[in-house]
């Protein structure tokens, strides 16, 4: 069921750029037990949204590993999205139209900030289990460490603890696509869609991989010189993303992924930061990620006081930890049992 929560009061970014009215979209399902003991919140990734149900399939859902028939499921739109949290579409009060490029800059503290209060809202005072995967991870993180004592265990997967030059070098590709369009900068919600077709489709090289787009794309004919199956196919994913979201959300999440670094204002190196983190941790890499290889999850996992690293075989790369859903509930659900 989607809710939208609406702050009483004006929300701080940690630019200090303030917003008069903060909005997040989001989506419960299952029943919240008497003791309020049951609850999964679900962070999700760059352009997904608050319905988890419908892309985390498998994974979560009636008979799935989060099973709403035993845990209550919150997942919240983050702010800086184009799903109806505060972001580039929703209007400035200052000028009563929407911000596009003017909304501030975001950084994952501040998505988890704007969830925190959400779950405030909500009064809940525990989180059984705060999981995620790629960007979804990494507010998972930042969470644990905001409120240890409200998060009580973590499963996080493709992830990283801070964004790599690797991942900060493709989201500037990106964002050079994007502002390669002229409209990308106009007051519309049209600007930018040919940039973010580009953007995408660069995207698209990390989500998969050599072997995933040889066994998918690869022409049979010899004779074919033009009109290429994996030429269509980026093509089509460009269109297919446009259709869904927004340029300018898109450069500007993509400045918040490179703002992470669980590490950063904590007097503490990035090591000593995971070693503070005490809830017990399911960290699960996807052997042919390219975008966030299995080496960054071996890492949290191996700083961690109380993790277990299980790595799963895919030909799906980085889109592995959304396309393998029902082995990756199986490895959770056993994990949930354990601990």
């Amino acid at each position: 069921m989607q809710h939208r929560f609406v702050s009483p009061r004006p929300f701080t970014l940690e630019s200090g750029a303030v917003l008069e009215r903060l909005e997040i979209v989001y989506h419960t399902y299952g029943t919240l037990n008497p003791s309020k003991s049951n609850v999964v919140w679900v962070c999700h990734a760059l352009t997904a949204n608050a319905d988890a149900e419908a892309w985390w399939p498998g994974l979560i859902g009636s008979g799935a590993a989060i099973n709403p028939e035993e845990y209550f499921i919150v997942c919240a739109n983050i702010i800086g999205s184009c799903y109806g949290s505060s972001g580039p579409l929703s209007e400035n009060p200052a000028t009563g139209n929407p911000y596009y490029m003017d909304f501030p800059r975001l950084t994952i503290r501040d998505i988890v900030k704007a969830h925190i209060l959400l779950r405030q809202h909500l009064d809940l005072s525990e989180i059984h289990l705060l999981m995620g995967g790629s960007m979804g991870g990494y507010q998972v993180l930042e969470w644990a460490l905001l409120e240890p004592a409200v998060v009580r265990q973590l499963f996080l997967i493709a992830t990283s603890a801070a964004e790599s030059a690797w991942g900060i070098a493709i989201h500037e590709a990106q964002r050079m696509a994007i502002e390669a369009d002229p409209t990308w900068k106009d007051a519309s919600d049209q600007a930018g869609r040919n940039g973010l077709k580009a953007a995408r489709a660069i995207g698209m090289l990390t989500y998969r991989n050599y072997d995933a787009m040889i066994k998918q794309q690869q022409e049979a004919d010899p004779e074919k010189s033009d009109d290429f199956k994996a030429a269509s196919y980026m093509r089509y994913q460009g269109e297919k993303l446009v259709n869904r979201f927004n340029a300018q959300a898109y450069w500007l999440l993509t400045k918040a992924l490179d703002s992470h670094n669980i590490a950063r204002g904590r007097n503490a190196s990035l090591e000593e930061t995971l070693q503070s983190v005490q809830q017990p941790t399911l960290v699960m890499g996807v052997s042919s990620d390219l975008l966030c290889p299995v080496a960054e999850q071996v890492k949290i996992a191996s700083h961690l006081p109380h993790a277990q690293y299980i790595e799963i075989d895919s030909a799906y790369g980085h889109d592995g930890f959304l396309v393998e859903a029902p082995t990756i509930g199986n490895e959770l659900k056993a994990w949930l049992y354990r601990v």
